[in-house]
């Protein structure tokens, strides 16, 4: 008797179209939840490295003033970007002889929450590829199974054979489909969940350096 070929791609190759369908679109999904994960990674470590670049920058003790001419109305670190929102609005709230148009405190607190609010949105951009990967990959999975072992039966029906050799390798191509699913879902959820976490916690420390700023914006008001 013929040996039966059980590697990955034999398997593939034997299933039905619905199936393959199912299979392409797992392996997709799994290859765009990875790049998704891979461009966070490296966003997140460079939003980190920034940030604590800009944090010495700022308690360095040099005049704001001077830090803002020295980063320029248009930064790349999305903590300069936070800083020169508040630092323009604080300069537009200045009459040109040297008083305080009113309500400015509150005008620069806008500035940077609408400045916060865009670097939050970039950090979270994709994770809801994740979430949907991580969600319907094994659902997808399990009804190319289905579909395929209900193909393998009807194959047993019109053969009239129960054999194991028979019945194996259309259970096993079915079961392709889920296992790919899984392949697909448990690292998009690992990984969205940690992506989340770090995302909050950048998207925190941008909002309590805004927090800080303020509170040193708000001494110089009073003063």
């Amino acid at each position: 008797m013929e040996a039966v070929d059980f590697s990955m791609w034999a398997l593939f190759a034997r299933a039905t179209i619905t199936v393959k369908l199912v299979m392409v679109m797992l392996i997709v999904a799994s290859f765009w939840a990875w790049s998704i994960i891979v461009q966070k990674l490296i966003q997140y470590r460079k939003a980190r490295a920034e940030a604590q670049v800009f944090d010495q920058q700022f308690w360095s003790g040099e005049p704001l003033d001077a830090l803002f001419d020295q980063i320029g109305m248009q930064p790349g670190g999305s903590s300069e970007k936070i800083f020169a929102s508040g630092m323009m609005e604080w300069r537009r709230s200045h009459r040109t002889d040297g008083g305080l148009i009113a309500g400015a405190q509150s005008r620069i607190d806008r500035s940077m929450d609408v400045a916060i609010a865009k670097e939050a949105e970039s950090l979270q951009k994709g994770l809801p590829v994740l979430a949907t990967v991580g969600s319907t990959a094994p659902f997808v999975g399990l009804f190319g199974t289905v579909w395929g072992i209900m193909n393998a039966f009807i194959e047993i029906a019109e053969q009239q054979n129960t054999n194991l050799a028979v019945v194996a390798p259309g259970i096993a191509e079915a079961l392709l489909a889920t296992g790919l699913g899984l392949l697909a879902a448990i690292p998009a959820v690992i990984f969205y969940n940690k992506l989340s976490a770090d995302s909050d916690r950048i998207v925190g420390g941008y909002e309590a350096f805004a927090d800080e700023f303020a509170t040193i914006l708000s001494r110089q008001l009073d003063s």
